[in-house]
């Protein structure tokens, strides 16, 4: 058994996990990260799946990554490059329609304008509202939540202070910003539209990742956190990371391992080790002790307190919180090699275009949506799922060999618990050639395209990436699991109730995305209290 002494050990190698090193070792700590997996990134990984093809094997698009973060770590000096999707969708339609939609608000009408002229001329005036709601709470990610039941004279002044700045934007948007939060995209989207190809297209954005459907309160959240961020300067555009989204996370290990971060992979952590109520460091699985002053785990609430804990370590209260956080989800990604771009109906021609740049939306209608998500309720991996596409290789000529490309399908809704009599070992290729049908349907020509195909199921995202439920988000993105909720009430802010131990990945505040702010955030208090010796 071997010690080793670190001021800081960092749980996991994920986005923000590295986030949180890359601020710590600049700041002049001694930094470890321990990552079970042999490669770096989390969910945030580009692997050589197939040879010659370099998948992005979940996260698959950026746009919510700050650039802030990339400036103070220096990422674009360690090969960090988005390429920017425009157009950013496109929606084929089974009659044969189509509607393309980017950050052109011309040709955005014109789209719009084939399947409503009330919604064309409506649509500014809506991506207006969701920019000025993001000028009032986007603002919010960066601060550290407040305990509302013991708040401080420093919540106070900060929240006091902000209110202050925004007053009349919260004068005005007050109720706006409560929709948001709490409603349901399809309310939100009847509000404005009246097409429901427009509304289709707008709402698969409410429901990715989560185990929900649009009409769910919550949901519409769920919509503004997608439609936030920026790509290369230019709001809601969002971009391929050149390289695929390993390229995000080999930046940021790059940048930590230049200020002296040590990165160990094939090395995941057993247990987290304290002793008078303080975390002193982990113990990997080989029986390893690594000492440290701070532990900070990037892993999800229930991994990092029910897995890596003793329940006897953990007060009872706060272990019950944890216990009730939900987890449900229902998304399977599924990753082809082809060896031709898509033909569609739609948009006839197998040459790079502009349909082929941006998200390709398969579903037809809501209620299309809404009977995939009563499948899930039911138990069973949806009959006619939903599909998100999307071709990184058009614009990225590092991923796929010449001629052949890459295509990366979120598609839900194939639930994580499965009705009795039913298991994912023999529902995963059923599932998967289901969604093949669909892409059938809209693109003949890739039934013989196809040269490779990859399903990961939520019980994969479970046992190969440590993500409880298979929840991408690290827990349910709706209002109860937010802002000083979450992970659980009392601890929004990274700090927990053993001594020395953080949390800075998507478990904590505000929550799931490729966004580095868990990271960011977690770094500010760690280094508060690392500079006050607590």
């Amino acid at each position: 058994m071997s010690t080793s002494q670190f001021d800081a050990i960092i749980i996991g190698a994920g986005h923000n996990g590295l986030v949180t090193a890359g601020y710590l070792a600049k700041a002049g700590l001694k930094v470890a990260v321990f990552e079970r997996r042999e490669v770096v990134g989390g969910c945030a990984v580009t692997q050589e799946t197939w040879p010659g093809f370099k998948v992005s094997s979940l996260s698959y698009v950026n746009s919510l990554f700050k650039p802030e973060i990339v400036k103070d770590l220096e990422l674009k000096k360690f090969g960090f490059e988005m390429l920017p999707r425009i157009p950013s969708s496109f929606s084929p339609f089974p009659d044969g329609r189509y509607l393309i939609l980017g950050p052109d608000q011309k040709q955005n009408q014109e789209q719009i304008s084939k399947f409503s002229t009330k919604d064309a001329a409506r649509y500014p005036e809506y991506e207006a509202g969701l920019d000025e709601l993001s000028g009032i709470l986007e603002p919010m990610m960066d601060l550290i939540p407040p305990n509302p039941g013991k708040l401080s004279l420093s919540d106070l002044s900060t929240y006091g202070l902000f209110a202050l700045k925004r007053r009349k934007e919260l004068a005005q948007g007050w109720d706006r910003i409560v929709r948001i939060m709490s409603g349901s995209a399809t309310d939100f989207l009847n509000q404005w539209f009246e097409s429901e190809e427009l509304k289709v297209t707008l709402a698969t954005d409410a429901v990715i990742g989560a185990n929900a459907s649009p009409s769910m309160p919550g949901t519409a959240y769920v919509l503004f956190h997608h439609v936030m961020g920026e790509c290369n300067g230019v709001r809601g555009v969002w971009g391929y990371m050149r390289g695929g989204m390993g390229g995000l996370s080999e930046s940021l290990a790059s940048s930590c391992r230049s200020r002296g971060v040590e990165i160990f992979t094939g090395k995941g952590v057993g247990k987290i080790l304290t002793q008078g109520g303080r975390a002193t460091g982990v113990c990997d699985s080989e029986g390893n002790e690594f000492r440290a002053k701070m532990v900070i785990s990037n892993a999800d609430p229930n991994v990092t307190f029910r897995k890596l804990m003793q329940r006897d370590e953990l007060p009872a209260e706060f272990l019950s919180q944890v216990e009730g956080i939900n987890y449900d989800s229902a998304s399977v990604k599924i990753n082809l090699a082809l060896g031709e771009l898509p033909d569609f109906k739609a948009c006839p021609g197998k040459t790079p275009s502009a349909w082929h740049k941006g998200t390709i939306h398969l579903c037809p209608s809501l209620q299309y949506l809404e009977d995939a998500y009563a499948d899930s309720v039911a138990g069973r991996p949806s009959q006619a799922p939903i599909l998100e596409c999307t071709i990184p290789s058009v614009l990225d000529n590092t991923l796929a060999p010449e001629g052949k490309h890459i295509m990366n399908i979120f598609s839900q809704y194939g639930p994580y618990s499965l009705r009795e009599g039913l298991d994912w070992k023999e529902e995963k290729e059923k599932y998967a050639d289901r969604v093949m049908k669909i892409l059938y349907e809209y693109a003949p020509n890739l039934r013989s395209a196809v040269l490779h195909r990859e399903v990961i199921t939520p019980l994969d995202l479970e046992q190969e990436y440590s993500l409880t439920g298979g929840n991408l988000f690290h827990g349910r993105m709706t209002l109860d699991q937010m802002f000083f909720m979450r992970p659980v009430p009392g601890y929004a802010d990274h700090r927990t109730p053993v001594r020395g131990l953080y949390m800075c990945g998507s478990g904590t505040h505000p929550g799931g995305g490729v966004m580095g702010t868990p990271g960011k955030n977690a770094s500010r208090v760690i280094l508060q209290d690392f500079r006050k010796g607590i």
